[in-house]
């Protein structure tokens, strides 16, 4: 059998999951990246826990997933620091508009929403919406997602299709495939930091 070519091997990404019915998806797209030789880190906020568990993404990424401000980690770095130091993206899958209004007003009130601000000069961030069709189109969500855009966040979708409230329209997350070329175009435009 010949390996498997893994064209993210030496790559880091900090997978953050916010709470959204779409957490499945990002289940996959961890197995993705996983699959393609990145390291993948996971961080969660409470309430994505209540739709996919941790133990989930330990078991993919092969890593311990974080939860808190307040976990211990292994070597007691700052974990809103180093987990974005040593990151070549960040990825925020689901975005609900909760994070996304977080982001866009320097809101640092979780482990996610820290992560994100301590991003901004460590590594790109991309970010795939995911929300109710209204909320999407709602006027604070475009401001916000304006913000993001001008201070060089990538955004992939949303897509329209089926959403989890029975509607139909814009707002759904993009499909794990879509997301994780969205990354991969992301990450190819430099090195690993690992090879810095």
């Amino acid at each position: 059998m010949h390996a498997k070519a893994q064209p993210l091997g030496g790559y880091e990404v900090l997978l953050c999951v916010t709470g959204g019915i779409a957490c499945y998806k990002s289940v996959d797209l961890a197995s993705k990246l996983v699959q393609a030789g990145a390291g993948v880190s996971v961080a969660m906020t409470e309430a994505a826990g209540r739709f996919v568990t941790p133990l989930t993404f330990q078991a993919i990424s092969r890593r311990q997933a974080y939860t808190s401000l307040w976990q211990a980690g292994e070597d007691y770095r700052s974990q809103h620091l180093s987990l974005t130091e040593s990151a070549d993206l960040m990825i925020v899958a689901p975005a609900t508009a909760n994070i996304i209004g977080k982001m866009a007003s320097g809101i640092a009130d979780d482990l996610v929403s820290t992560l994100s601000l301590s991003a901004a000069e460590a590594c790109p961030t991309l970010l795939a919406p995911a929300m109710n069709t209204r909320m999407w189109r709602a006027p604070a969500v475009r401001a916000n997602l304006e913000k993001l855009a001008a201070w060089g966040i990538t955004v992939v979708g949303p897509a329209e299709g089926y959403l989890a409230c029975g509607t139909v329209g814009p707002g759904r997350m993009s499909e794990p495939a879509d997301i994780f070329q969205a990354a991969t175009d992301l990450l190819m435009r430099t090195p690993p930091k690992s090879r810095s």
